[in-house]
């Protein structure tokens, strides 16, 4: 061949550190070891036993590749011969176990190429798959007596996974979700959590909630240094509520329902960026039957033998119409004020309305509210809802105080 062709993965440099030898000051060396280490220019001063470095040493191999970061290489045609080759055409192909992705930044030839010159090209791939990856390097010219010669190169690595996501689901009563992400380093190095959003669906407003108010000023959970140690798992909590309107609709509180999905941005070594982002993530919705009932407004603590309002929310869960009758039953410790057996009216499919009621306790203590059932009248169905919520009873001398 007339032409060499190298390539070369471009990484950043890694920190020097050196490894300590040292002994008691009464052994034969004496304090031989303790000052060649504080003369060695790599140390830190004053702590030359930590293995800390100062300098910075070029990579000695070509490292591991993680799932999020960008994959930079640099390529290199060189002419070795005598003699001026031309039509030179160099293609660099990613090859993985999904597709082939074309990284040349030119797809034009280079129309000679003399003798001791070189054709030097750099690419840059976001890598977005685990698993095996082979890039092809194809170089094809022409000799000075016509002669067409065409060779390849492959250069095979493993890209691995950097970080194992968990998530949890908690389906609150008032149609919020809360979405627990647990995050783990799985690599070998630590990490710097730049960010980690949650990118809520259309149908949903999310709020974070991994800070906290300090003195008027929002502070991360994890402190100011948010490094993640390797291997270690940090937990991360988010709240989705549905939007205004699709909070009526049932798609939204019945079935499987799409979430959003995490973003993930960190940093490595010497500000090595990656980032991934999950695919959608799903929630399956509990079930609430065909009708469903739900408090809007209670109190936390009521007065013993004191009237006290709650507003509930009734919704038509089913793809009937239904018309629906009030019964209010006693229980030993709560009692209903009002009619029972009231003509709520039809209620249509995915159709809510609002109910004022009021309640007493005759017993102090944490109560629960119980008793009340709807009954379709035009199927002859009861629901029955009890443990609905619990109150604080207290005697109105304690809550005054």
């Amino acid at each position: 061949y007339f032409l060499i062709f190298a390539v070369m993965r471009l990484t950043k440099p890694t920190l020097f550190t050196n490894i300590p030898v040292t002994c008691e000051e009464r052994d034969l060396p004496g304090n031989l070891f303790n000052q060649l280490m504080k003369d060695d220019p790599s140390t830190v001063k004053g702590a030359e036993t930590l293995m800390l470095g100062e300098m910075l040493t070029l990579p000695q191999n070509f490292g591991n590749i993680f799932l999020g970061e960008t994959f930079s290489s640099y390529i290199s045609v060189h002419n070795d011969s005598n003699q001026v080759v031309k039509d030179i055409l160099v293609k660099a192909d990613l090859q993985t176990s999904s597709q082939r992705l074309n990284l040349s930044a030119s797809s034009a030839a280079v129309a000679e190429l003399k003798p001791d010159c070189c054709i030097d090209d750099v690419i840059h791939h976001e890598v977005k798959e685990i698993g095996t990856h082979i890039l092809v390097c194809a170089v094809s010219y022409t000799t000075q007596t016509g002669e067409k010669m065409y060779f390849r190169k492959f250069f095979k690595f493993q890209v691995l996974k950097p970080l194992d996501v968990k998530t949890k689901f908690y389906n609150a009563e008032t149609d919020e979700v809360f979405l627990e992400a647990q995050i783990q380093n799985i690599t070998t190095s630590p990490m710097f959590m730049e960010k980690v959003s949650l990118e809520p669906s259309m149908m949903y407003n999310v709020a974070e909630l991994n800070t906290v108010d300090t003195a008027g000023e929002s502070e991360s959970t994890f402190g100011a240094r948010t490094y993640l140690q390797p291997m270690d798992t940090r937990q991360y909590l988010y709240c989705l509520k549905p939007k205004q309107e699709f909070a009526e609709k049932a798609g939204v509180i019945k079935g499987v329902t799409v979430i959003g999905k995490l973003d993930i941005v960190w940093k490595t070594n010497l500000g090595e960026r990656g980032r991934l982002q999950t695919s959608q993530l799903q929630r399956m919705a509990p079930g609430y039957g065909d009708v469903r009932l739900s408090l809007e407004t209670i109190p936390d603590t009521v007065n013993l033998e004191e009237p006290f309002d709650i507003t509930c929310k009734i919704t038509n869960c089913s793809e009937r119409t239904m018309d629906l009758v009030l019964e209010m039953c006693n229980t030993n410790s709560i009692h209903w004020c009002g009619v029972s057996g009231r003509q709520l009216g039809k209620l249509h499919p995915s159709s809510s309305l609002h109910l004022a009621l009021t309640l007493l306790s005759s017993v102090q203590g944490l109560q629960s509210v119980s008793g009340l059932r709807l009954t379709d009248t035009f199927l002859k169905r009861t629901y029955e809802y009890d443990d609905i919520a619990q109150v604080c009873v207290v005697s109105s001398e304690v809550k005054q105080s």
